[in-house]
């Protein structure tokens, strides 16, 4: 796998963040995202200190906040249903602006609302710090199953193979009439894609056919390269954050 191959949302920087094993910033991710699921809907203080947390590991990446902004628009469809939750929900109701609106619904507005965007804005820092092959290198060292990383590191080869193919078959279709933007040609839109298909198949085929002679047993060889394992000193950097979150999760569980 080219070690050029990166993926739109990882931000070329010099931070330490950028620097720290993926291994470590997969796993502080995660630990992150669980202490927030885990936190009740209405300690609202609790999540404020998970925003400052996400703030503060974005100042240290120099990840620029319209950035973050702009990308995490992609749970648009989300907040939509979050927003209908308290007009849709039952129980109690209580009037806001003179609208009669469901308790129950607005504090499952507000769950769905906090805790996705929280999620969002965590995976989206640590796309933005670490490249897919820097990814795919830490699922490995964390144990992650071969077939998983075998399947992300294919596709991660292949993609901008597929996209080229799909890129000529546009332009030959264009250069024979086609016009995709009329509904009746939907149906040669339709078999372009089953042609790319195809084509990606039989080109897996030949690959693994080639793989096979070449002495492949159903395990890829160790990446070279990239950043090295992470030490005991990275790893205590590494959860500082995490291990915060961890600790307001757990005041708020017992307050509540």
């Amino acid at each position: 796998m080219g070690a050029g191959h990166a993926h739109m949302l990882y931000l070329e920087r010099s931070s330490p963040a950028h620097r720290m094993p993926p291994e470590v910033k997969i796993t502080a991710m995660v630990a992150f995202t669980i202490a927030v699921v885990a936190t009740p809907r209405h300690a609202f203080w609790a999540f404020a200190g998970y925003a400052a947390l996400v703030a503060a590991v974005a100042a240290v990446a120099r990840v620029p906040a319209r950035w973050l902004i702009t990308r995490s628009l992609i749970e648009v469809p989300f907040l939509v249903f979050a927003v209908a939750l308290p007009f849709l929900g039952r129980g109690a109701r209580v009037d806001v602006l003179g609208m009669p609106l469901s308790v129950d619904g607005l504090y499952g507005g507000w769950n769905i609302l906090a805790k996705g965007t929280l999620g969002v804005l965590a995976s989206l820092l640590l796309a933005a710090t670490t490249t897919m092959r820097d990814l795919i290198v830490g699922l490995d060292r964390l144990r992650c199953p071969q077939i998983l990383t075998q399947i992300a590191t294919f596709m991660l080869r292949y993609l901008d193979v597929l996209a080229g193919e799909a890129r000529r078959m546009r332009v030959a279709r264009l250069s024979r009439g086609d016009d995709p933007r009329f509904l009746w040609q939907l149906r040669g839109f339709a078999a372009g894609v089953g042609a790319l298909f195809l084509r990606a198949f039989e080109r897996g085929e030949r690959v693994y056919l080639a793989m096979v002679s070449r002495g492949y047993t159903g395990r890829m060889p160790p990446v070279a390269g990239g950043p090295g394992a992470a030490t005991a000193a990275e790893w205590v950097a590494g959860v500082a954050v995490p291990a915060v979150a961890a600790g307001i999760a757990a005041t708020a569980l017992a307050m509540s």
